[in-house]
């Protein structure tokens, strides 16, 4: 083991507060902007869809290194916006990219969600005189979100390993930090073990978003009605 270890081990724990933020933040932002322009994508207004259709397209049609140059260089300049000025200012503006970048992927996975439950459900729904909106909530969200979880488990992956694009705009995550370290003439010849301790780093906090992600999906399924499929019964119909 490298008499250096714990000094990588420090330097890049102090990017992941940043890395965390970053993931945390962005999360929460790709799941409002998800459901608002999935939702706006099947609105029964065209204008509505057009601007939902564009913002995805958009997003999804463009470099997201470029979005973050856009917004963290060109947005201040047209603006007279300062806030790229410090770490905390410049996060902010990845967070912001993050979220508005897996927003648009994430609002196809909500608009095919609910598009495929069966119009079967609806009619039901309709038959016990609910409302267009209760029907919504009540029988068409609840069975799309079982849909929704595991795709985006993997977007929220995905956006993990997205926020060392942030090191591009000196934002000091986790791949910033490992960058730091390899500049240094000392420290350059032990580059392997300074990018394993970050691989290992970006591997931990993607399990954590799956061990948090699955207790949602048992969660879903029990409020849909759908009794969660224990391991025995998957490997019976497996001839198992």
């Amino acid at each position: 083991m490298s008499d250096n270890f714990s000094i990588y081990l420090e330097r890049m724990l102090a990017g992941l507060p940043f890395t965390l933020w970053a993931t945390i933040g962005g999360i929460a932002l790709t799941v409002l902007l998800s459901f608002a322009a999935g939702l706006a994508m099947l609105s029964p207004h065209r204008s509505v869809r057009a601007v939902a259709r564009v913002y995805v397209e958009g997003f999804r049609g463009t470099s997201e290194v470029v979005q973050l140059f856009f917004f963290a260089v060109a947005v201040p300049i047209f603006f007279g916006i300062t806030l790229g000025g410090t770490a905390r200012g410049l996060l902010l503006i990845g967070i912001v990219v993050l979220g508005l970048n897996h927003g648009a992927y994430g609002a196809e996975i909500v608009r095919g969600a609910i598009g495929a439950v069966p119009k079967g459900q609806s009619e039901a729904a309709v038959a016990l005189n609910l409302s267009p909106l209760q029907r919504f909530w009540r029988v068409v969200l609840p069975q799309a979100v079982i849909e929704m979880i595991k795709p985006f488990n993997n977007l929220f992956i995905q956006l993990l390993k997205g926020t060392a694009l942030l090191s591009f705009i000196a934002v000091p995550e986790i791949f910033k930090k490992a960058d730091e370290l390899r500049a240094v003439p000392a420290f350059s010849r032990e580059l392997g073990i300074i990018y394993g301790i970050e691989l290992v780093l970006y591997l931990l906090l993607a399990l954590a978003i799956t061990l948090v992600m699955r207790p949602l999906e048992v969660l879903a399924a029990r409020r849909a009605g759908r009794a969660p499929r224990s391991r025995s019964r998957v490997l019976t119909r497996m001839g198992l």
